[in-house]
């Protein structure tokens, strides 16, 4: 099943343009992201390939099977729940049996969560991104022997400086396990023996022992600071998947405001708290912003990192007390959910 294959065959029920475009936060450089809902066929939805959703290869436009699409609104998922209050002049297509769809069919105390949590997480999203910026990782990959240390004194020198200062090369050092001391171990020199090195190469993920004969007498104690380059080696991993993977544009749109976040990300977390805010008081879905100006001045960097983090857990603890004496049920109908999902059927089936 594809996006033409749905056209073409007059699959199509629902059709919106949904994102910053519907909210009424649109810029210059925004995208313009579709989504949608579809039936399958009788044979097709009786038959063993059920589709739930189809994309197109950006994930611009995304369409949801029936049964799908009304699964996620069930469980008041935020991106879909928004299709129900899309604004008129987004609204492309729409089949007349979708207007049985309401949201008050819908919507719950759940949202607390649903909306809550996912702005929760845009936060931590923000919080991760400003660690990045903050605190990049070097191109050159670190290696096993940056994380080892020989005990000198009453503290330590990497093992790196001590082999400089005596002149050995780590291919000539053979190590050897210390009884019941965790990560420390012996450090042996003999260029004549054929000790396995401290690391066997420069990509080895973890220290080499070798065979010591019992009179060899140890040049130094070392220590390999294995979960530190664990730690490492996984910041290094996330780092430069984050720099392959991440949207330029918003990326110098982070350095260009100077606070060092993702403000795009910050606006849409404010954006899902007021409108969690709205469901809880209101029982309302408002799609399209009134808080418009106040948005885009977080997109444009207007505020501290800290000042937002602040204002939304802030804003999250309003929300647990607005939804404790919500008037919402505590989660949706689902035997009149599945009743209105039957009739639709039936009537598309006939």
């Amino acid at each position: 099943m594809t996006i033409e294959a749905i056209k073409e065959q007059d699959l199509l029920l629902l059709e919106c343009i949904s994102g910053s475009r519907a909210y009424g936060l649109a810029t210059k450089d925004s995208d313009t992201d579709i989504k949608g809902v579809f039936y399958l066929p009788k044979n097709r939805f009786y038959g063993l390939n059920y589709v739930p959703q189809v994309s197109n290869e950006s994930n611009d436009i995304v369409y949801y099977e029936l049964g799908r699409f009304i699964e996620l609104l069930a469980k008041n998922n935020p991106n879909i729940l928004e299709l129900l209050a899309t604004p008129d002049n987004c609204i492309l297509y729409k089949h007349p049996l979708m207007d049985q769809l309401t949201a008050g069919l819908f919507l719950s105390r759940l949202c607390e969560q649903t909306f809550g949590s996912y702005a929760l997480t845009q936060v931590k999203k923000a919080r991760g991104l400003n660690k990045k910026i903050l605190n990049p990782v070097e191109p050159e990959r670190k290696s096993v022997l940056d994380f080892c240390y020989v005990v000198q004194g009453q503290g330590s020198v990497p093992v790196k400086k001590f082999l400089k200062k005596h002149r050995m090369r780590q291919e000539d050092c053979g190590l050897s396990s210390i009884a019941h001391m965790r990560e420390v171990y012996g450090l042996y020199h003999d260029p004549q023996q054929l000790y396995k090195g401290i690391v066997q190469s420069e990509s080895a993920n973890d220290i080499s022992l070798s065979s010591i004969a019992k009179e060899a007498e140890p040049v130094a104690i070392l220590s390999f600071n294995k979960s530190g380059y664990s730690s490492y080696c996984r910041e290094y991993r996330e780092y430069w998947e984050w720099v392959a993977k991440r949207n330029d544009a918003r990326y110098q749109n982070t350095l260009s405001h100077g606070k060092n976040y993702d403000a795009k990300n910050m606006m849409h977390t404010f954006r899902l708290l007021a409108m969690a805010e709205e469901i809880g008081q209101e029982g309302t879905i408002n799609v399209r912003r009134a808080d418009r100006k106040f948005l885009l001045s977080i997109k444009r960097g207007e505020f501290a990192y800290e000042e937002l983090v602040q204002q939304a857990e802030e804003k999250i603890e309003e929300i647990a007390q607005i939804y404790e004496n919500s008037a919402l049920p505590k989660a949706p109908d689902l035997v009149r959910i599945e009743q209105v999902l039957v009739e639709i059927r039936d009537n598309l089936y006939g």
